[in-house]
């Protein structure tokens, strides 16, 4: 009699790549990237006019976190819409949902992943950083412990120091020679030296053109420097809460041509003083016309006495 061999039990095959959901999750990730990139650009529409040599780096770290969160926002949202519009349970079916075990390889990727974009990010904003100090350097020392002797904190600086006094709630600029004015004057394509002063409180020196926003502290003067690189009027805004009317402290300042800028000193220098710009009397004259009504306010301090006053009518471009 033949022995019978006993039946071997057959292998289970092993699934093979489902090259369908490969290809699916290729092409979103592919249309992710290109949109990323795409809003990345368009992002630097969405920021005021560049106006100093600080403005590009700035942009253009604006405009990579932009693409980085626009792409991990439309992979998230893009994950939800083909959940709801594919894979959702029955009218009817109100089972819980199939428990998944934890899957390693996919916990260890998405917690290698943005590690190392934010390691990139921060990286990258400190080379930014580096190069703004470069182009920018602050210094601050004590108000009457000036230690350069009247000489800009900046010795690279070709224009300067211009004392930026700020007060509630008006603007003050005061040129080396003595020149004093509403709005502030450079010329283009030279490194300027500031000096930051307050009269009273915190305020903050704020021009969006510039990608410049510093802090302006009472008992201080902050050194800081920049070059404007494209003529035009922009708007200096007081970004710092400093009372009732801080908002209306705005004044404009207007970069031109070296010729321009020297013809203007000259000129200054022959005008007599005259009251500059009090930007928020005239809404303190109508609080006290209705009977100085509402939460207790400080008086805007007197106008300051400039030799150009400026011209509060003229459009600017940012």
């Amino acid at each position: 009699m033949t022995p019978v061999t006993p039946k071997q039990p057959e292998t289970p095959k092993q699934p093979g790549p489902n090259l369908k959901a490969i290809a699916i999750i290729s092409i979103a990730v592919g249309i992710d990237i290109f949109l990323s990139v795409l809003i990345a650009q368009w992002s630097y529409s969405w920021l005021p006019i560049q106006a100093s040599s600080a403005a590009p780096y700035v942009d253009d770290l604006f405009s990579l976190e932009t693409g980085i969160g626009a792409f991990i926002f439309l992979g998230c949202t893009g994950v939800m819409a083909w959940v709801v519009l594919f894979n959702r349970a029955s009218k009817y079916d109100e089972r819980d949902g199939e428990p998944i075990e934890g899957n390693i390889k996919l916990e260890i990727t998405w917690t290698i992943l943005p590690l190392l974009v934010v390691f990139a990010i921060g990286i990258y904003s400190i080379n930014v950083n580096q190069t703004l100090q470069t182009l920018g350097p602050k210094q601050k020392y004590q108000l009457g412990t000036d230690p350069t002797a009247g000489l800009p904190a900046d010795p690279t600086s070709s224009v300067g120091p211009i004392d930026v006094i700020s007060r509630q709630w008006s603007w003050e600029f005061v040129y080396p020679d003595g020149v004093r004015s509403s709005e502030l004057h450079l010329p283009v394509g030279e490194r300027v030296n500031f000096r930051l002063i307050s009269e009273d409180v915190l305020h903050s020196f704020y021009v969006p053109a510039f990608r410049l926003k510093q802090d302006i502290i009472p008992g201080s003067v902050i050194s800081y420097s920049l070059t404007p690189i494209r003529e035009g009027r922009y708007r200096l805004r007081d970004a710092m809460f400093s009372g009732a009317y801080f908002s209306n402290n705005q004044t404009d300042v207007i970069v031109e041509s070296s010729e321009s800028y020297s013809d203007w000193l000259n000129r200054m220098e022959r005008e007599p003083l005259h009251p500059g710009l009090d930007p928020g009397r005239e809404i303190y004259e109508r609080r006290l016309a209705k009977g100085n009504k509402g939460w207790a306010t400080v008086p805007p301090a007197p106008a300051p006495m400039v030799n150009d006053p400026g011209d509060p009518t003229a459009p600017h471009e940012a």
